[in-house]
């Protein structure tokens, strides 16, 4: 199927910048934690990080859906921090809970010398991560799961093809039709 139109030229004439720099990771690794909390940061993703990133730093998160981490490269990270402010007045009580929700146990990792990098303790206690984990790209971040976790959530074909028309099909003329 071919995109067209001028509602899509508009949209990518609006958009480019923002996803232009925007780093895409692409596939799932199984890794191990070593004693201290550390994993070797797979080559792969290394090599598919966006020039403009700071490509040794990540902010980890536990996901707001999901029982796993959430690892954001730094430029990621501060493009998620930019979509939060330009929605979220810090004077607003509800908007604050958020905040301090969104930011509880944020932490900041640098890969070290060995491509390593070290997750605090905290995080992988919150989410029942031990000592195999799968790092799974997904756009511009990387979802870290305990692994018996990630192999039990896998959607069943039928399910997953519905979902996705659900959620891709049709096209972009359809919204003209309405």
């Amino acid at each position: 199927m071919c995109i067209s139109g001028i509602k899509w030229e508009l949209f990518v004439y609006f958009y480019k910048d923002f996803f232009e720099d925007m780093t895409t990771f692409i596939g799932d690794y199984p890794c191990k934690l070593d004693v201290k909390g550390r994993l070797m940061f797979p080559a792969a993703f290394k090599k598919q990080m966006s020039s403009s990133s700071e490509p040794d730093k990540f902010v980890v998160k536990k996901d707001i859906y999901e029982k796993c981490l959430i690892v954001y490269p730094m430029d990621e990270w501060d493009r998620q921090m930019n979509i939060i402010r330009s929605k979220i007045n810090p004077y607003n009580k509800e908007h604050n809970r958020f905040l301090r929700e969104f930011s509880r146990g944020v932490a900041e990792v640098v890969i070290d010398n060995a491509n390593r990098l070290l997750i605090p303790k905290r995080l992988l206690d919150l989410v029942g991560i031990e000592k195999e984990i799968v790092l799974a790209g997904q756009m511009g971040k990387i979802e870290m799961w305990d692994k018996n976790v990630y192999d039990q959530i896998r959607e069943p074909e039928d399910d997953f093809a519905a979902l996705a028309e659900k959620i891709l099909g049709g096209s972009i003329t359809d919204e003209d039709k309405k």
